[in-house]
């Protein structure tokens, strides 16, 4: 029986090293690795020119800066409090208000909605995602401004002016009015990102629900939406991280009030509207320090949020892998 011939060992090249990397997958790698490093790179010197220009803020204030409601140019005694607290009290009201509305758009015009319509308003919302801001807060002062200060917020005072949120006089300027325009603004990225990810979800999922007897609203709520649950978290996470950082149009109708109010109808500020406002005017350099602190404030708050939104979204999803 005649053996299988075997090819002399001279025949087999050896690859270069130049060769294998040019033509195989570590230049990809390699360039990949660099496109993901620079976005943590970006970051971290985000981070270290704003703690350096803060420097005088941090050494003066101490942490004390995160407590304190001062905010006085003649003594150059500056504090945070006021700032975080209506940027966070806002973008809280703006989220309640903005939420429900958003997420019940895109159920309706991803599973509800005839063709004909859907089209048509998605449309005109993916528009109103393209508007700049400032646009928004011309409309929320010849608009927004005068129905809060005539209708909504008198009517809100005659039924719940007992308590400490719906109390105190009414300007038409203030908490309430900046987060009900942050709202408006924040409604077309929730209703996208969200109607995106009802679409995505498989078709056999929406056929096994109805095969059940089940409705085409219990098909819905019961297998569609719990499919889509972390597109529709990501949208609402995009729309808070819109909130935080807007600018123009809460500061053209928020009051700008550096003081700390219980009552929704009083004026306010954000960290992101008094450094738009105040840091061409930053006299002395204590002044401006403290503007930059409240950028890397508000930067810091930007990713806690961020990061606790994917750690809800990662225990949510391990518990609906164990069910």
């Amino acid at each position: 029986m005649a053996s299988a011939a075997v090819p002399a060992e001279s025949t087999v090249r050896p690859v270069s090293l130049w060769r294998r990397v040019w033509k195989g997958d570590s230049i990809a790698h390699l360039v990949t690795f660099l496109f993901a490093a620079s976005i943590l790179l970006i970051t971290l010197l985000l981070i270290y020119q704003l703690f350096t220009h803060a420097t005088l803020a941090r050494q003066k204030f101490g942490w004390g800066f995160f407590t304190s409601q001062a905010w006085d140019h003649g003594n150059d005694v500056y504090g945070a409090l006021p700032f975080i607290y209506g940027t966070c009290l806002t973008s809280l009201i703006a989220l309640i208000i903005a939420v429900p509305i958003g997420v019940g758009s895109a159920i309706f015009l991803s599973e509800l909605a005839p063709s004909k319509l859907a089209g048509p308003l998605t449309f005109m919302i993916e528009l109103l995602a393209a508007v700049p801001s400032v646009i928004y807060g011309l409309l929320a002062i010849f608009t927004l401004v005068p129905l809060m200060r005539t209708v909504v917020e008198p009517a809100l005072k005659s039924v719940l002016g007992f308590t400490p949120l719906f109390s105190g006089p009414i300007y038409g300027v203030g908490y309430l009015s900046a987060a009900m325009i942050l709202a408006i603004m924040t409604f077309p990225f929730i209703i996208s990102v969200s109607r995106e990810a009802l679409l995505d979800v498989p078709r056999e999922q929406r056929e096994a629900a109805l095969a059940l007897g089940a409705t085409r609203w219990e098909a819905t709520w019961d297998a569609v939406v719990p499919f889509a649950k972390l597109g529709i978290f990501g949208s609402i996470f995009l729309g808070l991280a819109r909130a935080l950082g807007e600018t123009m149009a809460v500061t053209m109708v928020i009051g700008n009030d550096p003081a700390v109010h219980a009552s929704l109808f009083a004026s306010g500020y954000t960290i992101a509207s008094v450094i738009a406002n105040e840091f061409a005017e930053a006299g002395s350099d204590i002044f401006l320090h403290s503007l930059v602190m409240l950028g890397l404030v508000l930067f810091l708050l930007t990713i806690i949020i961020n990061a606790a939104a994917r750690l809800l979204i990662l225990l949510t999803t391990r518990r609906g892998t164990a069910r």
